[in-house]
């Protein structure tokens, strides 16, 4: 069998379960059980698969098929133009959260906090784009400050970012003049609905509060301003139907200057409040 008639087997049969964009996801997985780029894998495609490299790509084929998640199996996702290891511990870095990135790039900040920092995305993708900043990354998991860990010493922001284990604010000290999350925002009925890939593979505690996915927006309303400087920001993900209920919350909680941010799908992703 060539490179290219497995490829072909593996996207049919990667289509038969389900699995959104088939071909992209056989190319990528081909690659890995080669070791070699992506981009190369035309190159191999005429020739004959060697015994190793089509055990590894059907183990992976296998495993894609139940949904397991392409980035859990090479280890790694691409965001913000940066490689970020990745595992079920944490929640995948996402497109729509560079909206959040860009936001936050859009006026200068010094010391940052990244709350639920998960694999530390956000918190590593802005003092790698502001090399004079340094941030603190906070989340309650121990797997994930590990991650998020490594992938500050992975894409060089180490010396600058401090990773601590924290319910939210619990074991924040500092004053900020950013501080940024992606909280779960998924009510526990919107579970069920939601892609395999995440209701099967990722961190429940990510995605859910379970109970209406507004909670963790109530906590970071009423504790963020004690973590402010005068002047500071606050910028957070949210669910693309809940702008105006995150908001209310936010005016409730006393503050009085925000906006509401869209993705590039014109839909609502990013609520900004700023203390004056």
């Amino acid at each position: 069998m060539t490179a290219a008639e497995a490829m072909v087997a593996a996207t049919a049969r990667l289509r038969a379960a389900g699995v959104p964009d088939p071909a992209r996801d056989a190319r990528i997985l081909l690659a890995h059980a080669a070791q070699v780029d992506a981009a190369r894998v035309t190159l191999i495609a005429p020739e004959d698969i060697a015994p190793e490299i089509e055990e590894r790509f059907e183990k992976l084929i296998s495993l894609r098929a139940v949904r397991v998640p392409v980035s859990h199996l090479i280890g790694e996702r691409e965001f913000y133009g940066r490689s970020f290891k990745v595992s079920s511990e944490v929640l995948d870095p996402r497109p729509e959260t560079e909206t959040l990135i860009e936001a936050a790039l859009a006026e200068p900040f010094g010391h940052l906090l990244d709350l639920g920092t998960g694999s530390g995305c956000i918190l590593v993708t802005l003092l790698a784009e502001r090399d004079r900043a340094t941030g603190t990354g906070v989340d309650m998991s121990a797997a994930a400050c590990l991650q998020a860990s490594a992938n500050a010493v992975l894409n060089g922001v180490a010396p600058r970012a401090e990773i601590l284990q924290s319910d939210w604010f619990s074991a924040v000290t500092d004053q900020f003049d950013l501080i940024v999350a992606n909280p779960p925002y998924l009510a526990a009925h919107e579970m069920h609905g939601v892609a395999p890939e995440l209701r099967d593979h990722e961190p429940r505690m990510a995605l859910t509060d379970e109970g209406d996915g507004l909670s963790a927006y109530q906590v970071i309303a009423s504790g963020a301003q004690k973590h402010l400087v005068p002047g500071g920001r606050v910028l957070v993900e949210i669910g693309w139907t809940r702008g105006p209920v995150v908001c209310e919350i936010f005016k409730k909680a006393g503050w009085t200057c925000l906006d509401l941010l869209p993705d590039l799908d014109g839909r609502d992703r990013v609520v900004q409040a700023r203390l004056r």
